[in-house]
């Protein structure tokens, strides 16, 4: 009895660990199936599928704020696609990265070995970028255009390529897409609305001005949920259910190191279905949701409550979540303010005091530095700092996105008086302050004093 006891114990917590093993995975690995935005993504599938099919050259924007689902759209269409004899055997999928590829030289050699011609390049030396790239899309040549293999460029950070020398490479790739010498799709992703606007005016005139926009809130989805958060909840319980009788041999084959005993799955999915009813944990979802819409962000928080599952807490308790939850309650921007330096956090008062007074109006370098040096020389203890030490801040500022440009970036405007809009709400940067660690007390009163 004893040893069938101990052996009813050790299966228990054998699938314990197989379902936290399978639900992570499940989660921060998501499937490329995409629920949402149906007439864009169809748009995309269209565009790349003729570019294989027919031989035809292609490109566009995809345009959506963080989180939208912009990346995953792209990989759904891929993975539909690599369904297809005719693409599996002929495309070259190409995948760059603005914050990996940081330069034409990197992005180029990246390429060399997406396209796996590193040997038919060998020790060649070319004298240009296009000499390059061109020599690359020829070695893929045999015949006609119908007969070359088709090239699909995703390009994620879209907009950091912009800040390349001469933006030679997005030049170069939009220039072989127009012209048509072999048939490419270049895709760019990015989050900047203003993306056009950054592009150099040869390279503009290259581009095909498609721009797919993927809005927050809009589903565009072909069923009719009852609600955007009733998907929410739906999701929730898709993402912690285990494979079913029907999927358990799909799974196996896909995780064969997770299989999980059908019996079990069954009143695990029980349960899991149950919390969908369970009032407390409705309203924190709905809460959460409220906050931010994002799945990224939503699965982030089902991969911590499903961290807390081991041998000792074998079941997901609605407490799990709501512990969970409160790492992701927390305003990321209020948290990142707190992880600047003081001479940061000085400027960024500043740009708070400067939108209060002129009712929200854009600011520059100028404004905020006029300003902070006031308030500096009012009071000793603040240590003096040069001019291009505080523009050096205002720049890391910028880069954070606290920032946004206002007006036409190709307007030439000193750097010290673009005018920006300060993002961030004077209730955002109090709290900052407050919870700011040795944050001097003449700052923070600073920051508190009325205008």
């Amino acid at each position: 009895m004893s040893k069938k006891k101990n052996m009813a114990i050790d299966f228990q917590d054998n699938m314990i660990l197989l379902t936290r093993k399978y639900l992570k995975r499940k989660i921060m690995c998501p499937e490329t199936k995409f629920r949402h935005h149906v007439k864009e993504r169809l748009h995309v599938l269209e565009l790349v599928k003729r570019t294989v099919e027919m031989g035809e050259s292609n490109s566009a924007l995809l345009i959506g704020p963080r989180g939208s689902g912009k990346t995953m759209l792209v990989n759904s269409v891929l993975k539909e696609l690599s369904a297809l004899k005719s693409f599996k055997d002929n495309a070259l999928i190409v995948n760059l990265h603005g914050l990996v590829h940081t330069d034409d030289r990197l992005a180029l050699k990246d390429t060399t070995r997406q396209m796996q011609l590193e040997n038919v390049v060998g020790d060649k030396v070319f004298g240009t970028f296009a000499e390059n790239l061109c020599f690359l899309l020829e070695c893929l040549k045999s015949g006609d255009k119908k007969l070359s293999k088709p090239v699909i460029f995703i390009l994620d950070e879209f907009d950091l390529f912009c800040e390349h020398h001469n933006q030679t490479l997005l030049y170069n790739l939009f220039d072989v897409a127009q012209s048509a010498q072999v048939p490419i799709c270049v895709l760019g992703i990015t989050c900047r609305l203003d993306v056009i606007e950054l592009l150099e005016k040869r390279v503009k005139s290259r581009f095909s001005y498609r721009q797919i926009f993927l809005l927050p809130g809009d589903t565009s989805s072909t069923e009719q949920p009852a609600s955007a958060f009733d998907d929410r909840l739906e999701l929730f319980q898709h993402l912690l259910s285990l494979p079913d009788d029907e999927n358990v041999n799909k799974i196996e084959q896909q995780y064969d190191d997770c299989t999980i005993d059908p019996q079990f799955g069954s009143m695990w999915n029980e349960y899991i279905k149950s919390l969908t009813t369970n009032v407390t944990m409705v309203n924190l979802l709905k809460r959460m949701y409220h906050i931010d819409v994002s799945e990224r962000r939503f699965r982030n928080f089902l991969a911590v409550a499903v961290s807390t599952l081991s041998e000792k807490h074998q079941k997901l308790e609605v407490n799990d979540f709501v512990e969970a939850s409160k790492i992701f309650s927390q305003d990321d921007k209020v948290l990142m303010l707190e992880g600047l330096s003081i001479l940061e956090m000085c400027l960024i008062i500043a740009m708070k005091q400067e939108t209060e007074i002129f009712d929200d109006e854009p600011l520059n370098f100028e404004m905020i530095y006029n300003r902070y040096i006031k308030f500096a020389n009012q009071n000793s203890s603040i240590q003096s700092v040069q001019k291009p030490v505080i523009m050096k801040a205002f720049e890391h500022i910028k880069n954070l996105e606290i920032l946004l440009p206002v007006g036409h970036s190709n307007m030439r405007v000193e750097k010290e008086y673009q005018y920006y809009k300060f993002t961030l709400t004077s209730k955002q940067v109090m709290e900052a302050v407050k919870n700011y660690p040795g944050l001097p007390t003449e700052v923070s009163q600073w920051a508190a004093s009325s205008i």
